[in-house]
């Protein structure tokens, strides 16, 4: 399989982006995060989604040269507009004032609303952890669960993230989809003609089915049944009654290339320690929690597997299938009219 550099892999996502429509902001900030999560071994939220979001581009669903902004504020309260772009560098505005608001304020909430697609919801926490805060991160997502009781989807999968900084160590990094499984592993079981668990998914009657291809047309569950489904809602309410985005429900799907403006919601919470019992306590009661894990055998820090993936990524490049990659070469080579060349 062809093997890219990271740097290698950002600019040649950065060109087939461009090459869009993205303006050069945009362009950089998306294919950053994307080779940031195909480092990680999160190759769902990776490359693969280049020629996607090539394609929301081209045909309207995101528009290229939006540049977000900051519509509304009161002291650690913050709502950033995406303005229907990509959703990466809204997420870069939100980081950073969120971690500005936390700083003067003790907390901070960071809403972005009129949002897209925002990948792995781990990367924005992670990089507030690493500046000392405590940070939580939601989206709300195109509709695949339905609310407890009901049969028909409703709200997305709706991913949590959260992340602790640790002394002298990577933060403690906990990001999860709010679903039984994720959505491609009943793609793949279509593809391959395998049934798939009960429990997993309903069908368009709202019964369970272990028929993946009836799954696909039905709905996902969420883990844990009515408590996290409760989950998922309150996920998806934080996200869009806060930010006046769209719900899951009102948003086409993302495996469609053509569509409406999803207009998603997400938030980020930032916790400055030092507001509270302070830093030191903070680290030391995190690296108390470490230490009574770790004396299980067996036991894995979460986010222990992404930071080693990173490191070796870092060291020996990654490797993109060789359809993808020629995909991605293509994109990169024919601009489309009216995209950006900066």
């Amino acid at each position: 399989m062809p093997r890219l550099t990271l740097p290698e892999a950002e600019a040649l996502a950065r060109a087939a982006l461009a090459a869009a429509g993205a303006n050069p902001a945009m362009a950089d900030l998306t294919a950053r995060s994307l080779v940031a999560a195909e480092a990680e071994g999160q190759s769902g939220h990776g490359l693969s989604r280049v020629p996607q979001y090539a394609a929301f581009l081209a045909n309207g669903r995101a528009e290229g040269g939006a540049v977000p902004a900051v519509v509304a504020e009161r002291g650690g309260a913050v709502l950033v507009d995406a303005r229907h772009g990509l959703a990466y560098p809204a997420l870069a505005r939100a980081v950073e004032e969120a971690a500005a608001r936390a700083a003067a304020h003790g907390i901070a909430f960071a809403g972005i609303a009129n949002s897209h697609h925002s990948g792995a919801m781990g990367l924005p926490v992670a990089a507030l952890a690493r500046r000392g805060l405590v940070a939580l991160a939601f989206t709300n997502s195109p509709a695949a669960m339905p609310v407890p009781g009901g049969r028909r989807p409703l709200m997305g999968t709706n991913p949590v993230a959260a992340a602790f900084p640790r002394r002298g160590a990577d933060p403690l990094v906990i990001d999860m989809a709010l679903s039984e499984v994720a959505r491609g592993k009943i793609m793949v079981a279509a593809k391959e003609g395998r049934p798939i668990p009960e429990g997993w998914a309903l069908d368009a009657e709202g019964r369970p089915t272990t028929d993946a291809g009836a799954a696909l047309g039905g709905a996902m569950l969420a883990m844990g049944g009515t408590k996290g489904a409760l989950l998922a809602l309150v996920v998806e309410l934080l996200c869009v009654a806060l930010t006046g985005s769209a719900f899951g429900f009102e948003a086409d799907s993302f495996f469609q290339d053509e569509g409406n403006r999803p207009r998603l919601g997400q938030a980020i919470l930032a916790i400055d320690p030092g507001a509270l019992a302070g830093r030191e306590v903070l680290l030391d009661r995190i690296e108390a929690m470490v230490a009574a894990m770790a004396a299980d055998p067996g036991v894995r820090l979460p986010g222990s597997r992404r930071a080693a993936l990173v490191a070796r990524a870092a060291a020996e490049g990654i490797e993109v299938p060789a359809l993808l990659l020629d995909r991605l070469r293509a994109l990169a080579e024919t601009p489309r009219a009216g995209a950006s060349s900066g």
